[in-house]
């Protein structure tokens, strides 16, 4: 009798199991992959926004942590360390007042036409935020680069990501649409438009240090020739900028070309013909046809580049080691550098800062650039 009450007992409760592991396969599939993401991305993020949090000592072989609040926050912000965050302000002349006033109206012109359109509470607010973040941007911009302040790791920062985002998408959409022609010889000169993306950035940087010495490289005859003299565009703060951005061009512009060249060549060819045998222009059909076509795919290769492009590091600690001064050094390159000499909390602070305006930066591009542009799929 017990045998035969046991006997089905145990087979409903394996059943039971087989039919909660069956419910659940899925999460049980992507519960390794949460452990390991839980562990090297969400601690450290805990860890690192306590030290943001807190001040570091080392004391008797050991350390110690204490919480002082926002103190690091405040003193990037409004405290001892503003200069080198947000740079010097100086009273601003027309041309940062006729900056602030076009971001002004375009953000209110922007919130404007959103309320008169498709007025939802969690997009009016996503769109305040994006809104804010470009105003005070435009304020940090307007009271230190236009007026003629210091220039802080942040302005720093935003040139290289839109200046340089944009020159180098610029170049890629060209010379994707000039390989894309039936030119002679284009596959070469995709071989040789890749190659940069091959080499690593720290060997880019070191390159760029060779080629750019004035004194022994290779266009230091050239230089004298034309007059120059013993001059170092390493002393120039926007000298040294350039070089900064230049070398960044030279090693992402590949990325884009490469992205945009599969996307040109992917679009459907029957329009293509059909625009030919119209007689539609180049610029009609580059408008009209490749646009559309290529625009899903621009916006998202823009946005990865904007993520990468926050976390320059390599090009200004290699190029310049954030000089003269501080006219070349990134947010990353700023963190680094207070970690490096233990300031670990300011560190974190930094990191928390850049993660606080790239986060807002990609996912408002995403939102209101990225999703747009896939209604032309």
């Amino acid at each position: 009798m017990t045998l035969a009450a046991t006997a089905p007992a145990d087979i409903d409760r394996h059943e039971r199991l087989a039919q909660w592991v069956d419910r659940h396969s899925g999460r049980i599939m992507v519960l390794p992959a949460v452990l390991i993401l839980l562990a090297f991305a969400i601690f450290p993020l805990i860890v690192s926004a306590y030290l943001s949090l807190s001040r570091f000592a080392l004391a008797g072989g050991s350390f110690k942590l204490t919480f002082i609040g926002f103190y690091n926050y405040s003193r990037l912000l409004v405290g001892a360390q503003q200069y080198h965050l947000l740079g010097t302000f100086k009273e601003m002349g027309a041309a940062g007042w006729t900056l602030l006033a076009v971001v002004g109206l375009a953000m209110a012109a922007w919130l404007a036409r959103y309320v008169g359109t498709g007025f939802t509470i969690a997009g009016f607010a996503g769109r305040l935020v994006t809104s804010a973040l470009i105003l005070a941007l435009a304020v940090v911009m307007a009271g230190t680069v236009l007026a003629g302040g210091f220039q802080g790791t942040l302005s720093n920062t935003l040139l290289y990501v839109v200046l340089g985002v944009a020159v180098q998408f610029a170049l890629g959409l060209g010379l994707a649409l000039l390989c894309a022609q039936p030119i002679r010889a284009r596959s070469l000169f995709r071989v040789l438009f890749f190659v940069p993306l091959m080499v690593t950035p720290v060997g880019v940087a070191y390159m760029f240090r060779m080629l750019a010495d004035m004194q022994k490289g290779p266009f230091a005859p050239i230089s004298h020739l034309l007059g120059f003299g013993p001059w170092s565009w390493a002393t120039d703060a926007w000298s040294a900028r350039l070089m900064v951005l230049v070398g960044d061009t030279w090693q992402w512009t590949p990325f884009m070309f490469i992205v945009l060249l599969a996307a040109i060549e992917n679009q459907p060819r029957d329009q293509l013909e059909a625009a030919h045998l119209d007689g539609a222009s180049r610029l009609q059909i580059l408008r009209d046809i490749t646009w559309p076509a290529i625009a899903p795919v621009a916006a998202t290769v823009v946005l990865i580049r904007l993520i990468e492009a926050f976390k320059l590091i390599d090009m200004p600690n290699v190029l310049t080691a954030g000089g003269p001064g501080l006219a070349t050094e990134s947010l990353t390159l700023h963190a680094f550098i207070a970690w490096r000499t233990q300031d670990l909390g300011g560190s974190a602070a930094v990191g928390y800062i850049l993660l606080f305006v790239s986060t807002i930066t990609c996912v408002s591009f995403f939102n209101f650039v990225v999703r747009p542009a896939r209604r032309y799929q």
